[in-house]
C-alpha cells in the first residue's frame, strides 16, 4: 500500500510541477499580443494569416484546461467517489480537444518552424490525438469501458506532449546545443512518441 500511495504522490508531484510550468508559459501570453514569446519568430504568418493568431491563442489557452480536466480522469478516488465529476470533467476534457486544441494544433502544426520533418509531426500527432479522443467518447457512449479507458491513456499521452515537447528541448538544448532548425525537427517527434509508448506499455500491463 506504501509503495502504490508513494507512486501516486511521485506522479501527483511530476505532474503538479510541470503543469506550474505550463500556467508560467501561458501566462505569458496575457494579455493577447502578436510579438510576444514564440510569436517573436512566427511574425510572418502573424502579419501574414489573419486566422493564425486568435487560433494560435485558442491552442495555448485550451491545453491548460485539457491538462487539468484530463489528469482528473486517471484518479481511481475521483472515479469511485464521485462518477459524475469524472464524467463531466470527461465531457469538458473531449470537448476542449476536439473542438478547440486538437484542430488549432493541427492548423498552427502546418506552419511549425523545423520544415515539413516538423510540420508532418505535429499534424501527425493532431490528427492521432483528435482520433484517440473522439474513439475514446464513442466507446463510452457504448459502455465499452475497457476500450474507452484505452483510447483515454492514448489521448492524454498526446495531450501531454506540450509538457514533454518543451522538457526534450531543455534536454537537447543543454547537453548537445544544436542548431534551433535541428531542435524543432527532433523535438517535434519526441514530444509524443515516446508518450504513446508509454501509454501502450501501461494499456498492455493493465488490460492485457
Amino acid at each position: 500500500m506504501k509503495s502504490f500511495s508513494y507512486k501516486h504522490v511521485a506522479w501527483l508531484l511530476f505532474f503538479a510541477y510541470f503543469f506550474m510550468l505550463m500556467i508560467q508559459i501561458t501566462l505569458r501570453y496575457i494579455p493577447m499580443s502578436s510579438e510576444v514569446s514564440f510569436l517573436q519568430i512566427k511574425q510572418t504568418e502573424v502579419s501574414g494569416i489573419k486566422a493564425y493568431l486568435p487560433i494560435f491563442y485558442i491552442h495555448v489557452y485550451s491545453a491548460i484546461f485539457v491538462l487539468l480536466a484530463g489528469f482528473t480522469q486517471f484518479n481511481p478516488k475521483i472515479l469511485a467517489k464521485y462518477p459524475k465529476i469524472h464524467k463531466w470533467l470527461g465531457y469538458l476534457y473531449a470537448g476542449f480537444v476536439l473542438l478547440l486544441a486538437a484542430p488549432s494544433g493541427i492548423f498552427i502544426g502546418w506552419f511549425a518552424n523545423g520544415g515539413l520533418m516538423a510540420k508532418t509531426s505535429f499534424i501527425i500527432l493532431g490528427v492521432l490525438w483528435f482520433w484517440f479522443t473522439l474513439r475514446a467518447i464513442l466507446f463510452i457512449l457504448k459502455r465499452e469501458i475497457i476500450a474507452h479507458k484505452k483510447f483515454m491513456y492514448r489521448s492524454f499521452a498526446l495531450a501531454t506532449s506540450a509538457i514533454t515537447l518543451r522538457l526534450w528541448k531543455v534536454i537537447l538544448v543543454y547537453l548537445f546545443h544544436p542548431a534551433p532548425m535541428d531542435v524543432y525537427q527532433i523535438i517535434a517527434w519526441l514530444g509524443w512518441i515516446p508518450n504513446l509508448l508509454i501509454a501502450e506499455w501501461l494499456i498492455k500491463k493493465k488490460f492485457i
